[in-house]
């Protein structure tokens, strides 16, 4: 019977997981009294396996991997190394130099053979997502990843975990298990369960004393204390694995193929330690199938900013200051700290001018103060949406076009950063338990994430630039989205409390038009908006806005726009804008508009007026009350006056493209009439969409409503032969 391959992973660097590995593989062999094979193919300790062994074989694991023809006992008998308990060692190499000779497709053919030759092979893989570890996990029956109850350690094994499940292994195939484990510490193996997502298999005692002195005497705890706690604790690993029959179980499992080859060829996924937690260096992944190191630019900056956080302490400083004063303050201090360090670097061959000095200044800067990369990208006016599909591929919409930029991340450990200084002054959180959030920046822009193990290439982020300046209705029509005339009967229409739906796709502009549309509320009138993330301009002065809050660590304590909307309407609103009405709460707007609270605005997404009835009939069901269909049309067609369908053209502009008044119910179907369209009439040389604003003919009944008022609309306004409305 094939034998099996077991690797162990560190959840990070320091948990104890080489010790862990040499004393479970001495366990398997003291219990069934058969041969095991320690594999070190931690190739950042390069060789602490040695020490804990006390062995010391003349040839290493880069030898084995060159072996030719046959790989059988006989061909690794002048490479391993043999314990006294019965137990066979293949070391790593002792120096970085040898490191970078290994044969990838050899450590392949090695595992392979060890699974004819041995009941067991146990791998220490380190605490890297490399090539190694990948082809060990191709291989491998049970992947186990060792973690400790501490929070950052538990927060990093995360990360670990989630790259496992991006690279499409088995979730059953992974075991967590817990090292020195204390039954005095707070953070309890069912916490961590909870926060990992998944169950722990076995918690290994904390026994300091007795692993220092197996440590000083270079014999495995097992061995110098087999009556210990920590012995104890695995032979009853080895024992559980047995009596569970894990290993038969998983062997059946179907394993992801040539995940290895990818990484060699991607040269990551992780080219700096830090990504999931061991320490950053120049020569981070020497070898491993090809990753490059990473270049003397980004090796400098990284020294620059970890002496930073040393000798300022920025993980105890505020750095989400609001306050401009002390924002510039710490600027300052954190720019001069920078010079410092600067100044005990060789920088004549990296930083030979002054401009290359003063760069190397601000990239520190914005990765310590502000969103590292992102920083130019978001001061760019140019730039209207920033995509960032991993930490080497960011696109920018400017112009509506997208394009790749030539700004990337140096590791995903920097994208962490970004994505925890975004959302932490909000209160939110992002982890794998919630492993995505809408967030805002300071200006206002709308940011959303979303990190593995739902995302498989690594953390996303979008933005959503709002503009530095609120844009007002003569922006709309100088960019072609409107006519004059149109915008000054929107601006009658809000101004006479109609309720008005901006329908639209994702990124055509509702949420600026609403803003627009907004600001035509007079200024004497008590608004309040309520939205997921608070991105809303207003011009006016009595403004409340209210803001959804997610679930906190426990899963309590969310507040829903639905919640928001039924606060709201106890503080006496004269206007209720709701950013997008998504689900249940639409049934509460559509009561609020129908009690006395005209004049209020929200948008959805729908593709034109018939669809957005229709979305909006779907999201009442969604409150869950059971309405009758009849019942729901006849709410929405007494409640909405006005539907605004704002569309993306094909050549990214957006305009509004029809303008319908819902004039009530027809037998079992909600009415509408357009009174104003766009009609497209081709493309120029350029491919710009052609087109113009028209009326139908059709004069809204609501304008007898509003001229009883007093407002002044002319009749032409609707008529088809009225003036000529400008060219999109």
């Amino acid at each position: 019977m094939a034998g099996h391959v077991i690797a162990v992973v560190g959840g990070k660097g320091g948990v104890g997981k080489s010790i862990f590995s040499a004393n479970l593989m001495i366990a398997y062999a003291q219990n069934f009294r058969q041969k095991p094979l320690l594999i070190d193919a931690d190739f950042n300790s390069l060789g602490d396996q040695n020490i804990i062994l006390n062995l010391n074989p003349q040839r290493n694991l880069v030898d084995a991997t060159k072996l030719q023809g046959t790989i059988d006992l006989k061909a690794l008998s002048g490479i391993m190394g043999s314990g006294s308990v019965g137990f066979n060692f293949i070391s790593a190499p002792r120096d970085m130099n040898t490191a970078r000779d290994i044969d990838v497709d050899g450590y392949g053919k090695l595992l392979k053979a060890s699974q004819n030759l041995f009941p067991w092979t146990v791998v220490d893989c380190g605490s890297s997502m490399d090539v190694l570890t990948m082809k060990t996990f191709e291989a491998a029956t049970v992947i186990f990843v060792v973690t400790t109850a501490d929070l950052i350690v538990v927060n990093q094994t995360k990360r670990v975990l989630a790259k496992i499940q991006e690279m499409l292994f088995p979730p059953e195939m992974v075991q967590v298990v817990i090292n020195r484990y204390s039954q005095n510490t707070l953070i309890t193996p069912q916490m961590i369960q909870k926060n990992l997502g998944r169950s722990v298999f076995a918690a290994i005692p904390d026994d300091p004393a007795t692993c220092d002195a197996a440590l000083s005497k270079s014999t495995p705890l097992v061995v110098s204390a087999p009556t210990s706690a920590a012995a104890r604790g695995y032979h009853e690993l080895v024992r559980k694995m047995q009596q569970v029959g894990l290993l038969e179980s998983l062997a059946k499992l179907k394993k992801p193929t040539g995940v290895a080859a990818k990484v060699q060829a991607q040269g990551g996924p992780e080219q700096v330690k830090m990504e999931i937690g061991g320490a950053a260096s120049q020569n981070a992944n020497p070898l491993r199938g090809g990753a490059a190191p990473i270049d003397a630019w980004t090796a400098m900056k990284l020294r620059i900013h970890k002496g930073l956080i040393e000798t300022m302490d920025l993980k105890k400083t505020n750095t989400d200051t609001a306050d401009p004063k002390q924002r510039a303050i710490l600027r300052d201090k954190t720019q001069k700290a920078i010079l410092d360090l600067l100044a005990q670097e060789d920088t004549a061959s990296l930083l030979p001018t002054r401009d290359h000095k003063a760069q190397m200044v601000k990239e520190v800067l914005d990765e310590a103060l502000g969103l590292g990369p992102l920083e130019d990208l978001l001061a760019d006016d140019k730039v209207n949406e920033i995509m960032v599909n991993s930490r080497d591929q960011i696109y920018i919409e400017g112009g509506g076009k997208n394009r790749l930029s030539k700004v990337t991340f140096s590791s995903e450990q920097q994208m962490y950063n970004v994505i925890e200084r975004i959302v932490m002054p909000l209160g939110r959180r992002v982890d794998e338990k919630t492993p995505y959030v809408d967030a805002r920046l300071p200006d206002g822009s709308r940011v959303h994430v979303i990190i593995p193990p739902l995302a498989l290439r690594g953390p996303t982020i979008t933005i959503r630039k709002f503009p530095k300046r609120r844009l007002e209705a003569k922006d709309l029509i100088q960019h072609g989205s409107a006519t004059e005339e149109i915008m000054d009967f929107l601006r009658l229409c809000v101004e006479a409390k109609l309720n008005i739906v901006v329908s639209g796709g994702t990124g055509s502009g509702k949420t600026t038009l609403l803003n627009v549309l907004s600001n035509y509320i007079p200024a004497n009138e008590r608004i309040i908006t309520v939205e997921d993330s608070a991105e809303l301009q207003l011009g006016q002065e009595h403004v409340v806005r209210l803001e959804t809050r997610p679930k906190n660590i426990e899963g309590e304590g969310e507040v829903s726009i639905r919640e928001l909307i039924k606060n709201c309407l106890r503080m006496k609103p004269d206007r209720i804008v709701v950013g997008e009405c998504r689900a249940g709460e639409a049934l509460d707007m559509l009561q609020a508009m129908n009690t006395g609270h005209s004049g209020s605005l929200t948008t959805l997404h729908a593709n034109n007026p018939r669809e957005c009835l229709q979305r909006l009939e779907t999201l009442v069901m969604m409150a869950g009350l059971n309405l009758p269909s009849k019942a729901i049309r006849e709410t929405i067609g007494s409640a909405v006056n006005l539907i605004i369908q704002q569309t993306r053209m094909s050549d990214g502009s957006r305009k509004i493209t029809y303008i319908s008044e819902v004039t009530g119910m027809q037998g079992e179907v909600i009415s509408t009439q357009d009174i104003f369209l766009y009609k497209e009439e081709g493309f120029d040389k350029s491919r710009k969409v052609l087109g113009r604003f028209v009326p139908t003919g059709f004069v809204p009944k609501f304008v007898e409503e509003m001229e009883a008022k007093g407002m002044r609309i002319s009749r032409s306004l609707f008529s088809p032969k009225g003036p000529a409305q400008a060219a999109g």
